[in-house]
């Protein structure tokens, strides 16, 4: 009776998470076929209209089309290169006779701020406004609004500009209670990827070089708020440092704001700004509804131009040959062959933001990529991060292009197994046993400790790998092997850092790269186009392919709450196989 009941038990349970997948499978096909139409339709620009920019939410690479934004509770994704685009668009815009820039709670890495903000600044050449306010301010979203004409905070407003930091949990002590020992081998001082799983708190290696390449980043940062606001450097720093500002009328009183206002003041100016003398003239129009689905042309006049220069995005862990979410080995070369045989793609610039992953995986696409440039010019650019891994796909191409604030190098190389024999036997009670018909026939088993000879093996590997890494980052720098040593040693630098060193060829953002694409394969700025690869999907097309991801994730950051991105950086940690050529820090803007 019992077999029974749990029979039909388990069959209601499956019959009713079917109904509930295929309603949301339906409301999916019905809001993808609403987003279709609507992305395809223009959205009429009015006479006196200001471009709305709301700086909340995780601001991304570029981000597809979701239906449901409006209805999530958690915040929207913003995409960095359709805001460029938008931006750079309304500049030549009769129409948009300004910007507003809405402050929020915006979740950003340095290199991506900082390019947006060098977009910001481009547009003020047009001698139109822009005009920040809002009623908090993340230091990332006051590093884009210092640039602005006004800038304006709620009486009752507060701000976070207190300088960078970065915090990484260890896992030391939790693997000690649970009796599981790492096995550990790596090349290089500064590969600190492995010591959450050795140390409790960071070693004096990687403070020193943390404590670098934060500071290299922060002091740009201050340096460009402290010229937009016209304040010493120096007292900018000691603003930021000494955490001087945290609320509006602080902010008047140092001259980080202009004004602590209410909202009806903020469109009090822009009817001054723009001479009309009634609210309802002021048209507001946001950047998505305003760049609609042609971001990508930039709002070139020449997007229909046979000659094309291909951008192809390279975002996230490189996990092996295939990856869900980030850089499999096999997905990107497809991508690199495409462009390879397009004859009307005459250069490629390979657009990173990785901080690596499977030194395999990326071996298999410095190749490809060493094949592509017998063709064709290729340049890198590199976005926020692109370091151990991400740094050997740079170092395949002609040229290396890095943001000042981009986190890169970090060339190492290290191998992590763990031995839960401990584990097993006196927490579970579980033992093994088994046979074997070679000496190293269950080399890496995790139920019992590795035999020295075994680790000799794998630390061979893992320093042969770090030879090749090296030896190719020679080549590809055209530096002497032992050059690139003293500045490797999993060593992490800033991209100015970098620029300084010879890891990179020049500071610039990914149109400085793409110029110089142009120039290589002597094309004029109004003889191509750009073609981004792959398309950006739409977001049926996620909500197809990664649907049981998204409600997995849905439920887990329900079930772990705040505690969700250390569960997730744990989980990263222990789906590594293989060598890895990776770097594990998030220094993120908030």
């Amino acid at each position: 009776m019992k077999g029974f009941i749990k029979i039909v038990f388990g069959s209601l349970v499956a019959s009713i998470i079917f109904t509930f997948l295929l309603v949301l499978v339906l409301i999916g096909i019905i809001a993808g076929a609403a987003a279709s139409s609507s992305s395809n339709e223009t959205v009429a620009v009015k006479d006196n209209s200001i471009l709305k920019i709301s700086l909340s939410g995780n601001l991304v690479e570029r981000v597809a089309d979701d239906p449901f934004a409006k209805f999530n509770n958690e915040p929207m994704g913003l995409g960095m290169l359709q805001l460029k685009s938008a931006i750079e668009k309304a500049a030549t815009d009769p129409k948009i006779k300004g910007i507003y820039l809405e402050s929020g709670i915006l979740l950003a890495s340095m290199a991506s701020l900082e390019e947006l903000r060098e977009t910001l600044v481009e547009f003020k050449k047009s001698k139109k406004f822009i005009v920040s306010y809002g009623e908090y301010y993340t230091e990332g979203a006051y590093y884009l609004a210092s640039t602005a004409d006004k800038v304006y905070m709620n009486p009752g407003g507060n701000m976070e500009l207190n300088g960078l930091g970065t915090t990484i949990p260890f896992f030391k002590g939790a693997l000690d209670k649970l009796e599981v020992k790492p096995e550990v081998f790596r090349v290089g001082t500064y590969k600190s990827a492995v010591e959450p799983f050795l140390l409790d708190k960071m070693s004096p290696a990687n403070r020193e070089q943390t404590t670098s390449f934060l500071n290299s980043i922060y002091g740009q940062m201050v340096d460009q708020m402290a010229a937009s606001r016209k304040i010493e450097p120096v007292r900018m720093r000691q603003i930021s440092d000494s955490f001087l500002v945290q609320n509006a009328q602080d902010g008047v009183r140092l001259n980080v704001i202009d004004g602590a206002i209410y909202w009806d003041e903020v469109e009090a100016d822009f009817l001054k700004r723009m001479k009309v003398s009634k609210v309802k003239e002021l048209n507001y129009i946001d950047y998505d509804d305003y760049l609609g689905n042609d971001w990508e042309s930039n709002g070139s006049e020449n997007k229909d131009a046979k000659s094309k220069i291909a951008v192809i995005i390279a975002k996230g862990e490189i996990d092996g040959s295939t990856s869900q979410n980030g850089i499999g080995s096999d997905e990107f070369n497809e991508q690199i062959r495409k462009a390879k045989d397009d004859e009307n793609i005459k250069a490629v610039v390979i657009r990173i933001n990785s901080p690596g992953g499977s030194a395999l995986a990326s071996d298999v696409m410095w190749r490809e990529i060493q094949l592509l440039r017998k063709v064709k010019p290729v340049i890198a650019s590199m976005g926020d991060v692109a370091a151990s891994g991400g740094y050997y796909m740079a170092m395949g191409c002609d040229s290396i292009v890095a943001m000042p604030t981009t986190i890169t190098g970090s060339i190492g190389v290290f191998g992590l197994l763990f031995n839960a024999q401990g584990m097993l036997n006196n927490k579970l009670g579980i033992t093994t046993d088994g046979v074997s018909t070679g000496l190293y026939s269950d080399l890496g088993d995790v139920t019992r400790e590795m035999r020295p000879a075994e680790r000799a093996i794998i630390q061979r590997s893992v320093e042969q790998i770090y030879e090749e890494f090296t030896s190719k980052a020679a080549q590809g720098r055209r530096l002497s092997q032992d050059s690139i040593k003293a500045l490797a040693s999993g060593r992490v630098w800033s991209g100015l850092q970098a620029k300084e060193r010879g890891l990179v060829d020049k500071l610039g953002n990914l149109d400085d790269a793409i110029a110089m694409a142009a120039k290589k394969a002597k094309l004029k700025p109004t003889e191509y186009s750009i073609v981004y690869m792959p398309k950006v999907k739409t977001f049926f097309e996620e909500l197809a392919e990664s649907f049981e991801t998204k409600a997995t994730t849905k439920i887990e950051k329900i079930q772990f709450g705040e505690l969700y991105p250390l569960v997730m950086q744990a989980r990263t940690l222990q789906k590594m196989n293989g060598i890895q050529a990776k770097l594990l820090l998030n220094v993120d803007m908030r």
